[in-house]
């Protein structure tokens, strides 16, 4: 949801004229999403007067998108294009990103991408609660299309930039402890609509988030991410079922737990136990196997970090991986990447391309920012110079890609 700018249509002219006043890069507007059910943890920038902008009913906003091109799924009362990033045009007119890669097509996504998904299939997000979620699970693709959807793998990453403080419970409640049954989960499932608590993560393991660390998520992993702000690439999509009835102090409405649930079987327990993928839940090297700390980048190992650091960030998804760049001080680089991006600037101020650049600070709803930029495939090829010019606070920025990477190695 945008105020205070004008909305414009992606006609072909309009369209073509930002990308190539950008080069084949385009600046993007912020997209706040609000959440009935959550708390806002105010770390993601915006105006302390501002977190419960969308009115009465709507919930607080916890949830910054980022190259997004869905709508969030947010109950009838879900404004028109919440959740759908909006480029910047050079007279700052906005045109939706959807919009915006519809027209453009392989141009703007490459070829590869564009042919294998006609769109783009991806977004990022930051997650900012200050109690942890409710314990859910999003859908693989097969359950998600049972009711015309698509499935949500996803990933987080604690980013050090975006947490003063790590909220009220920075515990992350993963999968299910071994050994636990289908019998065990119906229970508790059940238990939902006795009122009040119905201890189902008691059946996961809570793990406490390391700053500069991550996890993946795939689809049907039961999940509470704890109160930590969270930088999220996945799939894009909203799709979701809670299973924990009390979160953030109150109850969890009971239609968040049947809201993606084949309308034939909603109300059916067992309909839920079908969503979750037992095997990747209780598997004992969970934690082995889902965990992510940083890998430096070839390039970044082989120049020794004198101008840069780039590093891996989210690299076990083959939909969706994600860097860490940080450039030191009054240092100019010249960045090259296989796919394009999406990224967001979260410390300091620069270039990027032809672009002005800065990490946001205190933004009013509805304002623009200078932190959140798309680049193309062919621009990300051909190389992007960043410039710090700081002198003395390094520039950071998170690039998102979408799946299939031809730079990153999947790590199983």
């Amino acid at each position: 949801m945008m105020t205070g700018n004008t909305a414009t249509r992606a006609t072909a002219g309009t369209a073509d004229a930002i990308l190539e006043d950008g080069s084949g890069i385009v600046r993007l507007a912020p997209a706040w999403v609000p959440r009935v059910f959550c708390t806002p943890g105010r770390r993601i920038r915006l105006h302390p007067d501002d977190y419960f902008a969308f009115g009465r009913g709507r919930g607080g906003i916890d949830e910054r998108w980022l190259a997004s091109t869905v709508c969030a799924d947010n109950g009838p009362q879900t404004t028109q294009t919440e959740g759908i990033s909006h480029v910047v045009g050079p007279d700052k007119s906005l045109v939706r990103f959807d919009e915006f890669v519809a027209h453009h097509g392989a141009d703007l996504l490459g070829a590869r991408i564009w042919s294998e998904s006609a769109g783009w299939p991806v977004f990022a997000k930051f997650f900012d609660n200050e109690q942890p979620l409710p314990f859910h699970v999003h859908l693989t693709d097969d359950r998600a299309a049972l009711v015309g959807k698509v499935g949500k793998p996803e990933a987080y990453y604690y980013s050090p930039h975006m947490n003063n403080h790590l909220g009220a419970q920075p515990v992350s409640f993963l999968g299910l402890r071994p050994g636990t049954s289908r019998e065990d989960l119906a229970r508790h499932l059940a238990g939902f609509a006795e009122g009040g608590d119905n201890r189902i993560t008691a059946l996961s393991v809570g793990y406490r988030p390391k700053l500069g660390t991550g996890w993946d998520v795939p689809a049907g992993v039961l999940h509470a991410p704890g109160s930590v702000c969270t930088y999220e690439p996945q799939a894009a999509s909203d799709v979701l079922c809670m299973c924990e009835s009390w979160s953030n102090n109150r109850e969890v409405p009971a239609e968040l737990m049947w809201k993606d649930v084949a309308p034939a079987r909603r109300g059916d327990y067992a309909a839920i136990l079908d969503l979750i993928e037992w095997d990747i839940n209780v598997d004992p090297n969970f934690a082995a196997r889902r965990f992510m700390a940083p890998i430096p980048t070839e390039r970044s190992d082989a120049e020794g970090g004198q101008a840069f650091v780039e590093r891996w960030v989210v690299y076990r998804s083959r939909r969706f991986s994600a860097k860490e760049l940080l450039v030191r001080p009054g240092q100019s680089v010249v960045m090259t990447d296989a796919a394009a991006y999406g990224l967001v600037v979260v410390q300091g101020r620069g270039t990027i391309g032809r672009h002005d650049a800065a990490a946001a600070t205190v933004v009013r709803f509805g304002e623009l920012t200078e932190d959140e930029f798309f680049v193309s495939d062919a621009t990300a090829r051909s190389g992007v110079r960043i410039v710090n010019q700081s002198d003395c606070n390094s520039l950071v920025m998170l690039k998102h890609f979408g799946p299939g990477n031809p730079d990153l190695q999947v790590r199983d």
